[in-house]
């Protein structure tokens, strides 16, 4: 199209300016949609409630979804798995958001954000033109100036360029064309964006759910050597003890009483106020009382577990909930000194979901 444009005794401007445009098509998609992914994180940091804190808030959110949906195999996962639930859970919410709310948010962001760096260009187009005509520049001068000018809003310099620079004598007409061509790029991008183009067009680090992964994630994951509650330390590889404000019933890590097969319904917090011993090991008879755990050495002398008898309600609803699924799992059984105590049984879902307010 150029060159039939050329033998049809187009300028020298023109065919340039058409050239900066297709060059700069790519550069500007991927500049928008990293525009808007930045600006969904961050509306999302404030107007989703599980996303409007700090990690414990989204834990909090976490555990509520998993209580309405009662799945099993899910609450495993967060058990076993909790970095990787919690990415998981970030994903669906943004996934999510982005169906709801495309056209009412991110579509209209994503059109101002195009609006935006349009302006941005033609403002570096113009002062450009001012800076080559003012100094008698060439075309070099005025691509140098340009790409200068939009360095902080383009992947985009001259070497994307090189070879194509022309003898030009109208900067204004270069002005002119590329403000017209611009517009036509514009309107194209926009036409097609959809969620399937935003995900596909971005790097992956870019999108928005892994910003706000990246946010929410960068912090400890240790957990707890008895029960598996997570450390809430936000900073990774952190100097110090490992600690959690609330720890969980033994047994949902599989962890049995000596010589039985009952399943331990002790929790860390409440064990460690009395003097009674545990083995660190299951292949060696080395005893240790809950009060001295961190004698046992290796991942009990790393963590901080003081005595607590206030307990979250929402655990113990739990293992009454799926106290059938947990002893197939594990292939063993709340019997013995594993007896679920009664008044567990008479937590209800709701006054376990409540309890997340209360303590956490």
């Amino acid at each position: 199209i150029i060159f039939q444009k050329y033998c049809h005794g187009a300028t020298s401007a023109a065919i340039f300016g058409e050239i900066i445009c297709q060059k700069l098509k790519e550069p500007i998609e991927q500049s928008v949609y990293k525009k808007t992914a930045r600006d969904l994180a961050d509306k999302m940091k404030t107007n989703c409630k599980s996303l409007n804190g700090n990690r414990s808030n989204l834990e909090k959110h976490i555990l509520r979804r998993l209580a309405e949906k009662e799945n099993f195999e899910k609450y495993m996962n967060y058990i076993n798995h909790p970095r990787d639930h919690f990415k998981s859970y970030i994903r669906d919410e943004v996934s999510q958001y982005m169906t709801d709310k495309f056209k009412v948010s991110v579509l209209p962001k994503m059109k101002e954000n195009i609006k935006l760096l349009q302006k941005k260009i033609m403002r570096a187009a113009h002062k450009s033109t001012e800076h080559v005509q003012v100094n008698r520049g060439d075309s070099g001068l005025w691509l140098k100036n340009f790409t200068q000018q939009l360095s902080d809003v383009l992947i985009f310099s001259e070497k994307d360029l090189s070879g194509v620079k022309h003898d030009i004598d109208d900067f204004n007409l270069l002005k002119d064309v590329i403000r017209k061509e611009l517009t036509d790029l514009m309107s194209d991008i926009s036409s097609k964006f959809n969620t399937e183009t935003f995900y596909a067009s971005l790097d992956y680090k870019f999108r928005p759910d892994e910003i706000l992964i990246k946010h929410f994630c960068q912090c400890c994951w240790v957990q707890c050597p008895f029960c598996g509650a997570t450390c809430t330390n936000t900073i990774e590889n952190h100097h110090g003890d490992h600690s959690a404000p609330f720890h969980r019933i033994i047994g949902l890590r599989g962890i049995r009483y000596r010589s039985t097969k009952n399943l331990c319904i002790d929790i860390c917090t409440s064990a460690i106020a009395n003097n009674q011993p545990f083995y660190p090991s299951e292949s060696d008879d080395n005893i240790v009382l809950w009060p001295e755990y961190r004698e046992a050495g290796g991942v009990y002398a790393d963590w901080s577990i003081t005595p607590n008898l206030s307990e979250l309600p929402y655990w113990k609803w739990f293992v009454c909930r799926f106290q059938k699924n947990l002893e197939k799992y594990y292939s063993k059984t709340f019997d013995g000194s594993g007896n679920i105590p009664h008044e567990w049984r008479e937590y209800s879902k709701k006054e376990a979901i409540k309890s997340l307010n209360k303590y956490i």
